[in-house]
């Protein structure tokens, strides 16, 4: 098998829908499978989503697991990592459509680039503009620094402050880069084999950071690659009240990588400032969420 897609579905039907719609309606000169990990949706969305498409299932194309618990996307992603036997594994977003030969097109430069273990393509919002997290820099202090003090989107052309998002970077150009987005994130099975499954600590953000910081520091290559492309259709509006839990879970995320790959490095004082920032920041969130209708 050339590439197994994993999808996790929490109460995200008709998105979970249209994006393997995306997949098994377009003719492919790939091998592959789809693995559909439901996190305990409990609104019916997996049965439904098993009726529409029980040929595919009889057909061996597609598998849905059941998770009786929600453990979190990393530990939703592992449970199908460790059911496939592909050569590359792609982790893919509900919330995403893939376009034309997207998946052909980086399977194969894949194939051509041994040295690559990761490889992201140009991922777009709806409205055509991308979208900034599919290349990234590790959030050092002083990435972190540069982005939460608004000098990353003031100067977003400089490559000193933009480096969060490396916005001073062509978006229709290939290079390597040291990190990627979760939404779509095209990982070799040798890389997986080397370093090992995704860290189960971080329940729904800050996975693919951390597996990213492990797969360079294995010496493999990170690439964002711009001839593939996926429109991904994130998150809600900001005008929107969020899931308190959401906010929490993404600063908690901060926390746990900080002090897993940057603690060591810097000096208590550091991580002080570091640990308030995140804290600070979090609680600010949450007041501002309170208002939000």
């Amino acid at each position: 098998m050339d590439l197994s897609i994993i999808i996790v579905n929490y109460r995200t039907y008709h998105l979970t829908k249209q994006v393997i719609e995306s997949i098994i309606t377009k003719d492919h000169s790939l091998s592959f499978d789809i693995y559909v990990v439901d996190n305990a949706s409990g609104d019916g969305s997996l049965e439904k989503l098993k009726k529409d498409f029980h040929d595919e299932v009889d057909q061996g194309i597609i598998t849905f697991i059941s998770n009786p618990k929600n453990n979190g996307f990393a530990h939703a992603n592992n449970v199908a990592i460790k059911r496939s036997s592909a050569k590359y594994i792609l982790l893919l977003n509900s919330d995403t459509v893939i376009l034309d030969d997207c998946l052909e097109k980086c399977v194969n430069y894949m194939e051509s680039h041994e040295k690559i273990g990761a490889l992201g393509c140009k991922v777009l919002l709806p409205d055509g503009s991308l979208d900034k997290a599919c290349r990234r820099s590790f959030p050092d202090v002083d990435v972190s620094f540069y982005r939460m003090s608004g000098l990353s989107k003031i100067f977003p052309r400089s490559r000193r402050f933009g480096r969060y998002n490396l916005t001073y970077l062509d978006e229709n150009e290939t290079y390597e880069i040291e990190c990627l987005v979760g939404a779509f994130m095209m990982v070799r099975r040798e890389v997986i084999n080397q370093i090992g499954l995704l860290d189960e600590t971080f329940f729904m953000y800050g996975e693919d950071i951390d597996w990213c910081y492990r797969i360079k520091a294995a010496g493999w290559k990170i690439v964002y690659y711009a001839d593939a492309e996926v429109i991904h259709y994130k998150g809600s509006s900001s005008s929107h009240k969020e899931n308190p839990k959401l906010i929490y879970e993404f600063y908690r995320a901060m926390y746990l990588f900080y002090n897993k790959h940057y603690k060591h490095k810097y000096s208590w004082l550091v991580t002080a400032l570091v640990h308030l920032g995140i804290k600070l920041n979090c609680r600010l969130k949450m007041f501002i969420n309170n208002f939000k209708a």
